[in-house]
């Protein structure tokens, strides 16, 4: 066993463990920068050098695609071309060995003086060596235009690697915003890039129907093409409001038909064997979702007999749902996974059903007579009848059926799998796996990345405990992996999608390859920069790393300096004091800047090609140490909330209804009897124990507001996802007049943490509140 270092990257800092090196190489593993982390890394003497006519061997033809795949990405920059042929005797050699781990991924690669050896098991374990491989060459490597002149030199090293997971996935939703053919194939090459496996295929939704079913025309003739709804008008509104081209409805996703402007789009079932294949060579399995018993709007309303009643739209929180009651209806779902299943040569596919709005169900008679016939007691029960009415057929089919975690309820089949997204109902994980049955996660809090990020999400995503102690080891290994999800009601660009998506992706293929026990996250948040240069020459819009150094709102008293700073050094940023969005001609930060009056900065980053990112804007309020209350008498520790059960938009709205329930709490959190449609408003003191600066951090799902001695310090009002705002303000020491409103639809999430004026986090545990 080789003794465990830590190399400083020249580049990004990057961490190893198990690697051993001489200091005499001129390309050495400190310069190496591999996301994600291998599992054993061993630095050897000497180098590799890649030169024009090298041969590719492979000791089985069933390694051509990935021999192929591997030509085709080394050609693209260097110009060479590289012959494939069966045999070890090439330069580049791709050993079959059956003597390897079986597991899915696993790999050995060695670069040694004279030639390139990758042995593995298992097809996928080729391309995880050859994306190990790409990423030893520099950056340069990913360029599309020939680089003549460059020198293609590689590290002699020993790898060997193996994932921890066998699903790495990403959800795509082309339903809310269509992408092309081509445009999935980028996400899938990226996939590739960084080893993820799994491409879980969101095809069908109320807001549009994507792929051709020969049987049932209408679906793609009607079903793929709508006006204008309030996600394309909100993007467009964001476009302008933001400065932000990314935001903007691609002009080839449109037409005019009868005068009106229609937006959509769908495979043919030939383009989607084009990209099956694809992805297979690229080592990814397709996963297919046609969302059903619910998110049927496309089909319900283009074909008669599968909705409940003729008239189909809206009910109280989501879309007509099928019919499970009519023979009709049931015979179009399968009919329509009858073309759906010869297309996705995968063992699995995703069902959906989740979000049913059963309000119909309970007035339909088929619905109320397939209920008696089949002895269900509930519209649940008839759900999770219609769910093993399809998985009967599914595996008829020779397919498993994967359903977002509502299937639980009803009860699972013994061969189904979940997927786990609803953060608000942490029972759903464990609850399936003591039952037997497989999970994956995707918790919406950290796993959607489509949710808008801040500077917690990627660290937030990396740090997140998969498979924790708390299931049994039987559990555990039903646990098949991790996902992230991009629905894109608000993604209808390449450009948008790339954004939200990285570096999130980054952070999922860590976290769902290498061993945690290995990971940390200064090392990966190093090597995760070190890529930037990688995304830069492909041409992603990754999304640059938050400005900091600053929050919402930033007191002082006298004068203090504005320190903005990024853990990414190339980008460069631009400032305004008059509201407006700075642009490149708007001011450079160069430094510290002193000030003694209260001013509202804007805030943004610009990459090196000049590509705006996120706006910040923050204030700088010069304030003198607001007065305790003198009078204050509590008579008790902790905090009162009180419950106002109902669905509000703003924390405003919360007290026009009545409080159901008034509960003592200890911190700022939900209390635990407080369930569904919540507005709380939490009353009390908080304990000052000195005179100076203090700062409040709000998290919360949906919206809050923090208020201290009457006067808001933290706004973070509104419907939203995941969200944390941070606040200070100027208190002279004793008690203070707090308050947090907060609202949200289906049970949430509220945290509230206050830092002293060192830094040092306030414990609430010594009474820092009191009522």
């Amino acid at each position: 066993m080789y003794k465990r270092l830590f190399f400083a990257c020249t580049i990004a800092g990057a961490l190893f463990a198990n690697i051993s090196c001489t200091s005499t190489q001129e390309t050495s593993v400190a310069d190496i920068n591999i996301i994600p982390l291998p599992k054993s890394v061993t630095q050897e003497s000497g180098s590799f050098l890649l030169t024009d006519g090298m041969t590719i061997g492979i000791s089985d033809p069933s390694l051509k695609p990935a021999a192929e795949y591997l030509a085709s990405l080394l050609a693209r920059s260097t110009g060479y071309h590289l012959s494939v042929k069966e045999g070890l005797d090439g330069d580049i050699q791709l050993s079959l060995a059956d003597s390897f781990s079986p597991k899915e991924g696993s790999y050995s690669l060695h670069v040694g003086k004279k030639n390139i050896t990758i042995s593995s098991g298992n097809y996928g374990g080729f391309i995880a060596g050859i994306q190990t491989l790409r990423q030893l060459f520099p950056a340069e490597i990913e360029s599309a235009v020939e680089l003549p002149g460059n020198t293609w030199a590689l590290p002699a090293v020993t790898i060997t690697d193996e994932p921890r997971f066998s699903w790495r996935g990403v959800m795509l939703d082309v339903s809310r915003h269509f992408y092309s053919p081509d445009e999935v194939k980028e996400l899938l090459d990226l996939m590739a890039l960084y080893k993820l496996n799994k491409f879980h295929w969101h095809l069908t939704d109320d807001q549009g129907w994507r792929i051709e079913i020969k049987k049932y025309p209408l679906l793609t003739e009607k079903g793929a093409w709508r006006p204008f709804n309030s996600q394309d008008r909100e993007c467009m509104r964001r476009a302008k409001a933001e400065d932000n081209k990314d935001f903007e409805i691609p002009a080839e996703k449109l037409r005019i038909v009868q005068g009106d402007t229609l937006y959509g789009g769908f495979y043919t079932q030939e383009e989607i064997k084009d990209i099956v294949k694809y992805a297979g060579i690229r080592g990814i399995d397709v996963i297919p979702e046609i969302d059903m018993p619910g998110h049927m709007l496309a089909a319900v309303s283009n074909y008669n007999g599968v909705s409940c009643f003729a008239q189909t739209g809206w009910g109280k929180s989501f879309s007509s749902p099928v019919c499970p009651g009519k023979d009709s209806a049931l015979e179009f779902c399968k009919n329509v996974y009858a073309e759906i299943i010869p297309l996705f040569p995968y063992k699995y596919i995703h069902l959906g059903a989740d979000e049913v709005e059963k309000t119909n169900w309970k007035k339909c008679p088929d619905c109320q007579k397939r209920m008696k016939d089949e002895g269900l007691k509930t519209e649940e029960e008839l759900q999770s009848w219609f769910v093993h009415y399809m998985e009967h057929f599914f595996n008829e089919h020779g397919k498993n059926l994967i359903g977002w975690d509502e299937i639980l309820e009803g009860g699972l089949s013994e061969t189904a799998t979940i997927m786990w997204w609803r953060n608000w109902h942490p029972q759903s994980l464990p609850e399936a796996t003591a039952q037997g049955n497989q999970a994956i996660y995707c918790p919406n809090a950290n796993f959607y990345l489509d949710v808008q990020q801040d500077r917690k999400s990627v660290r937030n995503l990396y740090e997140y405990v998969l498979a924790p102690d708390s299931l049994s080891e039987e559990q555990r290994s039903l646990i098949l992996g991790a996902q992230g999800n991009i629905w894109c009601e608000w993604i209808p660009s390449v450009a948008r999608l790339q954004y939200m998506a990285f570096p999130r992706v980054m952070a999922l293929a860590e976290k769902t390859w290498s061993d945690p026990a290995m990971c940390y996250w200064d090392d990966f948040q190093k090597r995760m920069i070190g890529q930037f240069a990688r995304l830069n020459v492909l041409g992603v819009n990754y999304r640059t790393p938050d400005l900091e150094g600053f929050h919402a709102v930033n007191a002082f008293v006298g004068e203090t300096d504005v320190r903005i700073t990024c853990v990414d050094p190339s980008i460069e940023i631009h400032y305004t004091t008059d509201g407006t969005i700075p642009t490149l001609e708007s001011p450079v930060y160069e430094g510290p800047m002193k000030i003694s009056e209260s001013t509202d900065y804007t805030l943004r980053s610009f990459k090196s090609d000049g590509k705006a990112g996120d706006i910040f804007r923050t204030r700088y309020l010069k304030q003198e140490y607001a007065p305790a209350d003198a009078d204050a008498q509590p008579q008790k520790t902790g905090l009162q909330a009180m419950w106002h059960e109902g669905r509000f938009d703003s924390c405003a709205a919360i007290q026009k209804i009545p409080a159901k329930a008034t509960f003592e709490v200890s911190d700022v959190t939900i209390p635990s009897e407080v369930k569904g449609d919540i507005g709380l408003v939490i009353k009390g003191y908080i304990n000052i124990p000195a005179e100076g600066i203090y700062t409040f951090y709000l998290l919360s799902d949906d919206g809050s507001i923090l208020k201290i001695d009457d006067e808001i310090v933290v706004d973070n009002d509104g419907p939203h996802a995941p969200a944390e705002i941070s606040g200070q303000k100027a208190l002279a020491k004793g008690l203070h007049p707090i308050e947090v409103q907060y609202f949200d639809y289906n049970g949430g999430l509220l945290q509230l943490n206050v830092y002293d004026p060192s830094g040092k986090k306030m414990d609430v545990n010594t009474g820092i509140y009191a009522y």
